[in-house]
């Protein structure tokens, strides 16, 4: 597996992470916890070296699941978690808010730290920004973990240009992680530029659309009432048959190459600049394979304008998120 690195600071990771979340949360049915821990294991063997995970995974047993599985290869591995958001003291669970205040910063390090089984959290992102606590705060309060031996490097997630260049200006970002994909292209106006000019790396979450750009999934497809693509407009079976244009784009491309929908999306995303640095989630340990093939896929550069000016033609129906959760989600 080739290496990337993340931001100035040289945070060096794979070229393929692993998203850990859907292990334990978001999508349904819930896989078997000894088998994501043997998935896991499988992947640092075929490997990778970065996993992603968050204390709003779950919440709280999706970093314990990784802290187990990952124990054996603590020193081959970097492990990014995140801060930022309200849990419920009952229930534990988001969606009441976000939190970045610096004692809440410090608490959530305290917390992971434990779950993790590790001395120093690897990369520490703010999982949303917090309009209430100027982002200097922030990193001010992720800088004394630095200091402190807590945290190793900076990340932020979803956040925008300008609170961004802020924020680096106290503490080196080294880490944006946002959703990206063929068929969420927000970043590419103002963020990827920002970034590039700062030097940070860039970390797309979703880069397989939440699993549409596999071709696995069409207007055929029904989702359990729990599983939280049920709740997203570019699920339903109307905006599928629209969408799978892309789908469809993608399949011609790997036709030629003896390459999967998937593999063709991942090595697109990898072919945008060489500090790009996907984190494509899955349970099954096939899918990890196929997903990790894209790496050694070079997409031509006429191949390439051909995707970008055949996407352009493709509207993508549906939003991103409901509107209530486009601003506050740990998703």
């Amino acid at each position: 597996m080739q290496k990337r690195t993340l931001g100035s600071a040289g945070l060096e990771v794979s070229a393929l992470g692993l998203g850990c979340m859907g292990m334990s949360s978001t999508y349904y049915p819930r896989p078997d916890r000894q088998e994501m821990i043997s998935l896991i294991r499988s992947a640092v063997e075929r490997g990778v070296t970065f996993f992603d995970t968050a204390e709003a995974y779950g919440p709280f047993v999706n970093e314990e699941l990784v802290g187990e599985a990952l124990a054996p290869f603590r020193s081959q591995v970097v492990i990014a978690t995140k801060f930022g958001f309200k849990l419920d003291p009952v229930t534990g669970r988001s969606g009441t808010g976000v939190d970045s205040r610096p004692e809440h910063i410090r608490q959530v390090a305290e917390a992971s730290l434990k779950r993790l089984k590790i001395e120093t959290i690897d990369l520490f992102y703010q999982h949303r920004v917090d309009p209430q606590v100027p982002i200097e705060d922030v990193a001010g309060a992720v800088k004394d973990l630095v200091q402190a031996g807590k945290v190793k490097y900076f990340g932020m997630s979803e956040a925008g240009v300008q609170t961004i260049r802020r924020a680096h200006a106290v503490l080196p970002v080294s880490a944006l992680q946002s959703e990206y994909s063929l068929w969420t292209r927000g970043p590419e106006q103002e963020v990827l530029p920002a970034l590039e000019q700062l030097g940070i790396g860039f970390v797309p979450f979703s880069p397989l659309g939440r699993g549409f750009l596999t071709g696995k999934i069409n207007e055929h497809t029904r989702f359990e009432s729990s599983d939280f693509r049920s709740s997203l407009e570019r699920f339903t079976p109307q905006a599928m048959q629209v969408n799978q244009a892309l789908v469809d784009l993608l399949a011609r491309i790997g036709a030629r190459q003896d390459a999967t929908p998937a593999q063709v999306a991942l090595a697109w995303l990898l072919a945008q600049k060489p500090w790009i640095v996907p984190i494509p989630g899955t349970t099954k340990l096939a899918r990890l394979e196929e997903n990790l093939g894209a790496a050694a896929l070079e997409l031509t550069s006429a191949e390439l304008d051909e995707i970008n000016t055949a996407a352009a033609q493709i509207p993508i129906q549906g939003t991103r998120y409901p509107e209530d959760l486009e601003k506050i989600t740990g998703l």
